[in-house]
């Protein structure tokens, strides 16, 4: 296997959410259908799949299947400033520093989980020390 091709959300409504996933991560919509919607960060022709499933309902909490998905930005700045338009969006975020990298874990408008992060390793061999704390991301 080469890599990790995409991920497919179904969201209830597709306006919103390809406005959400364009607006905080600058994905570009590459291909849209009557309730589908393929945005790419530009190396591939989608690496999100937005369905329209409005009747769809969330599984329950602590039910099994994907937890979240997770998106790397490149910069603190980046964090920070994803950071600061989540609080201009009024979501809620829990920020944390796993010691390897540094987390914002919140959900997107359709209640699917989403981590943006800041792998801080400074080599390719530290591991995660199971450390969950809290971090200040304005502080970046």
């Amino acid at each position: 296997m080469a890599a990790l091709g995409h991920v497919h959300l179904l969201v209830s409504d597709l306006d919103r959410a390809v406005s959400f996933y364009t607006d905080l991560l600058d994905l570009s919509v590459t291909e849209r259908q009557t309730s589908y919607a393929f945005l790419s960060f530009g190396d591939q022709h989608h690496d999100l799949a937005l369905q329209a499933q409005p009747d769809a309902s969330s599984p329950p909490r602590d039910s099994r299947g994907l937890y979240h998905v997770a998106f790397e930005v490149d910069t603190p700045a980046t964090l920070r400033e994803c950071y600061a338009w989540l609080q201009d969006e009024e979501i809620s975020v829990r920020s944390v520093d796993h010691g390897i990298s540094k987390s914002l874990y919140f959900a997107d408008p359709d209640d699917n989980g989403v981590e943006l992060y800041l792998d801080t390793r400074t080599s390719d061999t530290e591991q995660w020390e199971r450390e969950s704390s809290p971090f200040d991301p304005t502080s970046l």
